[in-house]
């Protein structure tokens, strides 16, 4: 994600075969709608190998999804019960098989191309996407919403089919149960009248279900929209996930079936409604950097655009529409909407598993059209092959029985071998990771091979592959670290709970990370280690500081609690990290550390700057040892080169020396050799993910933190 995000799949096909009826129908079969499928998923490919920001075709889809779907139900629901049954059936019966060849091409793929430590994260996102709760499992992990690169996971686009599922379940049962109470009501007699009796059971039944839902439809997208917009500026990360916040898109749609039957516009309005649409839609990309801002007010742009467009076309036949419609009613567009949510699955995978083979960010020119190929390819085959033969029987003659039935045989099969293998890796990868208890300091001298020259006696890595994932600092088993959403400051002790002496560790996952070495220096030497530590957030008194491109306004606030907390409680020192990676390479201390140190100043504090320890990165691409390790290479290939990781000189010297009582460390010939940053030290694997010390190498590194405190606090 540079944060971008994929966009939204189509609606079932049953749900866009008619327009919505009502005293001005639509008429006809709307193909300029299917047209603007096409469109949108054209945005949606595009955007994503090329462009690296989000199309707003998500959005398109779903205005659509709501449109089509509310209308079929309240169709239904006109004529009678709305069938919750049938409708559950039909709209699984559409969406299932497609998304379960996809599911299956991505798992034998990641168990033929990936190495076996992201096979269990996978198997969790293949069981999340074909549960349909993929937004809520990446919105809990906080998976921002990257841009294409080999680091993110080919399933991540399934999000978006998930928030639609779920948006199904909540509109067909609120329609079915508005339907069902009107119809007790008249059943009981709630709606006659002497002279009106006939009339109020079939059109004032009609009329109220319609203003019924109008009403609970427009109060949830009204609330809706407004938790939306304040979680742009408050927990971007999970609002662009969250179903509740998504919901007054499809809702716009819904209310747009029920009240467009009533709306009757002259032929100029539709002409502009139509030209400004298309416009809208084509240049949203470009006009916002969605991902920062979706789904909140900067949404309305391609939201009301998709408006325009049906409301341009609605109750006219295709020869009295605007231009812009009968252009997109035009056969290769249509015909590109048809096959847009076979597209929307296939694409996305084919483009990671690419990058990741090639070791590039961008597709490019060649490497995209060979994409959109093979995913134009497979789509059209799993169209035709798997979605069509599976349609619901209201044409027999199309598809012969045995066709249907060999195909749901099919899918049906590969599904359960689908749903078998997944939990499989689920349970054995997860037995496998725990975290590694205390090792032979003989086998397993860490930071002492380099610091102190230890030999390195032959003996398999610890913690392993599969064990280092949960092999984490502290305060992260222990719920003593704020996680992105959680403004709370959360406190906890470690070392000698009972010394008069207290350092505070402040900061992020970087400060975290040491606090395995501190237990030990605390119990050794009799301080305290007291962690205020929020995930994300290294301490800042910026105005709007930003995490990975997004507000973190949490992080503001809770900083200056934090500072001022300090202030009052006055540990002895305060530790934090001095240093970050910079993205052209090496490190860089930014101007708003240098102000933490001018307020903590303020407050007469002494602070311990610590240089911060190499994050992987190859060519600008995240990356895990243990990936790198599992796929056959060895701790040196697996590492970077020093200068690439640490620039030359430490660079928070030249700013600290304007703070008296700063004092800054550098343990990174503990981490790092003279000319490589490798991710095994004596026999010890030192990053559990990209940059996060394990807690064994941060044990290890316990005597080396001792030296480089011991002349700052002269406690030993």
């Amino acid at each position: 994600m540079s944060i971008s995000s994929t966009d939204h799949p189509t609606a079932p096909d049953s749900d866009r075969q008619d327009a919505p009826a009502g005293p001005a129908s639509p008429g006809a079969y709307r193909l300029d709608l299917d047209g603007l499928r096409g469109v949108a998923i054209a945005l949606v490919v595009a955007f994503h190998i090329w462009a690296g920001r989000v199309s707003g075709g998500v959005d398109v889809f779903l205005v659509l999804s709501g449109f089509f779907f509310t209308g079929m139900l309240v169709r239904r629901a006109d004529g009678g019960p709305v069938g919750v049954l049938t409708t559950v059936r039909r709209t699984l019966r559409r969406l299932l098989p497609a998304m379960v060849v996809v599911l299956a091409a991505v798992v034998v793929a990641t168990v033929t191309l990936l190495p076996h430590t992201r096979w269990s994260d996978i198997a969790g996102q293949t069981l999340a996407s074909l549960f349909y709760y993929q937004n809520w499992y990446l919105a809990l992990s906080w998976s921002d919403y990257l841009a294409a690169d080999p680091s993110v996971s080919p399933l991540q686009h399934l999000w978006s089919m998930s928030v639609q599922g779920q948006m199904y379940l909540v509109l067909l049962a609120v329609v079915a149960l508005v339907a069902w109470t009107l119809r007790r009501a008249v059943a009981a007699g709630a709606w006659k009248t002497a002279a009106r009796h006939a009339f109020l059971r079939r059109a004032g039944q009609q009329g109220v279900l319609r203003l019924t839902l109008a009403v609970i439809f427009a109060v949830v997208a009204v609330a809706s929209f407004c938790y939306a917009t304040e979680g742009v500026s408050t927990q971007q990360g999970w609002n662009y996930y969250d179903t509740f916040a998504r919901a007054w898109e499809p809702l716009a749609g819904a209310l747009l079936a029920i009240a467009a039957p009533y709306i009757r516009l002259p032929r100029p309005t539709r002409e502009v409604f139509a030209w400004t649409g298309i416009a809208a839609i084509a240049c949203c990309g470009w006009i916002v950097n969605g991902v920062l801002v979706f789904p909140g007010p900067a949404a309305l742009i391609p939201v009301l655009a998709t408006v325009a467009l049906i409301l341009a076309g609605a109750g006219r036949d295709t020869a009295e529409q605007p231009l812009v419609n009968r252009a997109l009613a035009s056969g290769p567009i249509v015909q590109l909407g048809g096959f847009a949510y076979a597209l929307y699955l296939w694409h996305w995978p084919i483009l990671i598993f690419y990058l990741g083979e090639t070791h590039q960010r961008r597709a490019g020119a060649v490497g995209g059209l060979a994409i959109i190929l093979v995913s134009l390819l497979l789509a059209y085959l799993t169209h035709h092959l798997v979605e069509e033969p599976l349609r619901m029987r209201s044409k027999p003659s199309a598809t012969p029985a045995r066709g249907r039935l060999l195909a749901g045989v099919a899918v049906s099969t590969v599904g359960v071998l689908l749903l078998g293998s997944t939990l499989a890796w689920q349970w054995t990868m997860g037995a496998k990771a725990h975290a590694v208890g205390e090792l032979d300091p003989s086998k397993y001298p860490g930071a002492a091979a380099l610091t102190d020259h230890a030999l390195v006696p032959r003996a398999p890595m610890r913690p392993t592959t599969e064990e280092a994932p949960a092999d984490i600092a502290y305060p992260t088993r222990d719920g003593c670290i704020a996680d992105f959403d959680t403004r709370a400051v959360v406190t906890c002790t470690y070392g000698d709970q009972n010394a008069h002496r207290t350092i505070a560790v402040v900061g992020n996952s970087h400060a975290e990370h040491w606090i395995p070495a501190f237990q030990i220096l605390g119990e050794q030497y009799h301080f305290r280690v007291v962690v205020y530590l929020k995930m994300g957030c290294p301490l800042t008194v910026a105005e709007d500081p930003v995490y990975k491109g997004q507000q973190n306004p949490d992080c503001r606030d809770w900083s200056a609690e934090v500072i001022d907390r300090l202030g009052v409680e006055h540990p002895d020192y305060v530790f934090t990290t001095a240093t970050r990676p910079s993205d052209n390479g090496g490190d860089e201390t930014p101007q708003d550390y240098v102000d933490v140190w001018s307020a903590l100043s303020d407050r007469n504090l002494q602070i311990i700057g610590i240089r911060d320890t190499p994050w992987l990165r190859r060519n600008g691409i995240r990356y895990r040892a243990i990936d790198c390790l599992a796929g056959g290479g060895d701790r040196i290939s697996c590492g970077l080169e020093r200068s690439e990781a640490l620039s030359p000189e430490n660079p928070a010297a030249a700013p600290a020396a304007a703070f008296p009582n700063l004092h800054l460390i550098d343990p990174n010939n503990a981490v790092c050799e003279p000319d490589v940053c490798a991710v095994v030290e004596g026999n010890i694997l030192i990053y559990h993910d990209e940059h996060h010390l394990t807690a064994s190498y941060s044990r290890s590194l316990a005597p080396e933190l001792g030296r480089e405190l011991q002349p700052i606090l002269g406690w030993w």
